[in-house]
């Protein structure tokens, strides 16, 4: 079946990702991987400069996804979102960037709900938050690299990487009081990949200037820190039970009302 249900797709570009994804029943997981994989996929084959015909992994995958549910309209607003890197133009300020966000990867935070088998429509809405984060966290993290192939989706210095790890942080914040929203035996993978995921960003800012930024090389999470993030998880799903009736608005869906297909 070739990467299908591979869990390598995962291990070899997300180790926070497969590090999180050890707590997630295999019927589960197995569908989360090919989610994955075909996000990845049809991104490579776009960095690549190729039609999406020429992959029958990716055409093979986007039927298996449609198997689980996940519309056609968000497929397409994925792949709308990663094909804009094409041709691609700096964004002009951060309403820009965050509907970029939106489509690249609060849309496959879609999909995992699908996946997980999410109905809350408040944990929908949970989903897209975590996914904006995760994606501003990587903006941030790789714009090194992003410049170097002439996608600079904000500004390559230290002051504005700092305000795209800033902005993340209130996705962060936003997503949390949902995650009790969802299915007990998903919610613990969930706050250990955002908790992870998070400290990258943390990370990021303890370098203090550019040139720190630019001598640390690519910012990861080792796996003694994600030892202890882990361990630290388990009190964050102590928390979401203690003051879950503080829950507080999304942010993502108070400003930007991009919920069309959530439903």
């Amino acid at each position: 079946m070739g990467i299908i249900n591979n869990k390598n797709i995962i291990y070899n570009n997300s180790k926070t990702f497969f590090w999180a994804s050890i707590f997630l029943p295999k019927r589960i997981l197995n569908k989360v991987i090919n989610i994955y994989s075909f996000c990845r996929t049809y991104d490579d084959i776009v960095d690549e400069g190729l039609p999406i015909t020429s992959s029958q992994d990716a055409q093979k995958l986007e039927e298996i996804i449609k198997s689980y549910g996940i519309s056609q309209n968000l497929i397409d607003e994925l792949i709308s979102g990663i094909n804009s890197d094409v041709n691609f133009k700096r964004y002009k300020n951060n309403d820009e960037l965050l509907r970029y966000c939106y489509k690249v990867a609060g849309v496959g935070g879609l999909m995992m709900s699908q996946a997980l088998e999410i109905k809350n429509l408040e944990a929908k809405y949970f989903a897209i938050d975590l996914g904006i984060a995760m994606q501003l966290t990587n903006i941030a993290r790789d714009v090194v690299e992003d410049k170097k192939i002439n996608r600079e989706y904000i500004k390559p210095d230290f002051e504005n990487i700092q305000a795209t790890v800033k902005l993340a942080e209130m996705f962060y914040e936003s997503s949390f009081s949902s995650i009790q929203k969802i299915p007990f035996k998903y919610k613990f993978s969930i706050i250990v990949a955002r908790r992870i995921y998070r400290q990258i960003g943390r990370k990021i800012l303890q370098k203090g200037s550019m040139e720190n930024y630019e001598k640390s090389g690519k910012i990861y999470i080792n796996n003694f820190e994600k030892t202890y993030q882990t361990i630290i998880s388990i009190f964050d799903l102590i928390l979401i039970y203690i003051f879950q009736a503080f829950q507080k608005s999304h942010f993502f869906l108070r400003k930007y009302y991009l919920m069309r297909w959530a439903r």
